[in-house]
């Protein structure tokens, strides 16, 4: 059964594979700007974001939202006091899976200096777990296709390509 979470209680975790102990809370509006830079720290995610300052209002009026919305999380993971890396969780509800509860995974993203050392894999597996304890019965998400290292990388943490996402740019 599906209970909403209001934050996430700040967890370390810590794969044996990985020196890097992370720590894993719930973004306060202190980061936005960090999560900002970080969405904008790619070739992709400086065509769509704007990290100039001051930030633009509509990331702040998301931000909010987002934070209003018992099913919507903004999971942060911390390493020696920054930011590491950070998701996006949402739970939806649906009539499918005999009206099970999904978790819809977006904006992964990891710092710059930290790539490579494991805090994507932990931040994800973080997540995953998250999910199976509100009752979850499918963790989705979608990948750019310009993005093959990510989708190698999901594919590495057990997610299958087996629909063919499409959207719809407004």
């Amino acid at each position: 059964m599906h209970r909403i979470i209001s934050a996430f209680e700040p967890r370390y975790y810590c794969r044996m594979d990985t020196p890097l102990q992370l720590r894993f809370d719930t973004a306060s509006r202190a980061d936005l700007e960090t999560l900002v830079d970080m969405l904008a720290d790619d070739a992709l995610g400086l065509t769509r974001e704007d990290a100039s300052r001051p930030l633009d209002m509509a990331y702040q009026t998301a931000f909010g939202q987002i934070m209003g919305d018992p099913n919507n999380h903004l999971l942060v993971a911390r390493y020696d006091d920054s930011i590491a890396g950070f998701l996006q969780l949402t739970f939806i509800p649906y009539l499918t899976y005999q009206g099970g509860w999904r978790c819809l995974v977006e904006g992964v993203r990891v710092a710059e200096k930290l790539r490579g050392r494991g805090v994507g894999q932990q931040l994800v597996e973080y997540a995953i777990d998250v999910a199976r304890q509100q009752g979850c019965r499918m963790v989705q998400l979608t990948t750019d296709k310009q993005r093959p290292d990510a989708l190698r990388f999901y594919e590495k943490l057990g997610f299958v390509a087996s629909h063919e996402g499409m959207k719809l740019h407004l």
